[in-house]
């Protein structure tokens, strides 16, 4: 049985002391020590960014000369000067590669996300929704990401869960699914990695 619903968990606590927009962000960290992802110089694309947690923690792993794009619907507040920040809606792909080749960004490195849908308590319509929005950020990591990189994003396990990995696996290399730790005991959150 999972553990109740606690707010301001160890996680929570630990990003706000050290200085962390959210919990999210041991997650990526998790992810990164175990895969490799983040290295000097790269271009990021982060899909869904607010609040930035996960960008402050690109911005110290890509380093001056790397660039990590985040986009997101509602207005994220500054991060870095590596950090640029944009409000968009993530289905406008046009709009995305736009940005991308102002940034002199495209194509990109690696495709983050970290997006949920706002949630109704209805455990199979949450799921669907995730779902749809993992295939909304591949279908921007297929046009912007660079061959043989990655793309590492947020998905809801449930009963759509087995047959969009399967479609996964069927288009892209090295699919990974990864439980981290930071994630709530009662969440149904998974990551999955993929290479182009």
């Amino acid at each position: 049985m999972p553990k109740p619903y606690q707010p301001n968990d160890k996680w929570s606590q630990k990003a706000a002391a050290e200085g962390y927009r959210a919990r999210s962000v041991y997650k990526l960290m998790e992810i990164d020590q175990r895969f490799k992802l983040l290295r000097p110089g790269m271009k990021v694309l982060d899909c869904g960014a607010a609040p930035g947690s996960w960008l402050q923690y690109v911005s110290q792993k890509i380093g001056p000369k790397g660039i990590a794009i985040g986009i997101d619907v509602t207005e994220i507040q500054p991060i870095a000067d590596n950090v640029h920040l944009y409000q968009a809606d993530l289905l406008d792909e046009a709009k995305i590669r736009e940005i991308l080749e102002r940034e002199q960004a495209f194509p990109v490195d690696i495709v983050l996300s970290d997006i949920a849908p706002s949630t109704s308590g209805i455990k199979d319509i949450d799921q669907w929704r995730s779902i749809e929005l993992s295939q909304m950020v591949l279908n921007i990591a297929r046009d912007v990401l660079r061959p043989k990189h990655r793309c590492v994003m947020k998905v809801f396990r449930g009963a759509d869960f087995d047959e969009f990995l399967r479609q996964v696996k069927a288009e892209w290399k090295n699919v990974k699914v990864v439980h981290a730790k930071a994630s709530r005991d009662r969440s149904m959150e998974v990551y999955v990695v993929c290479e182009k």
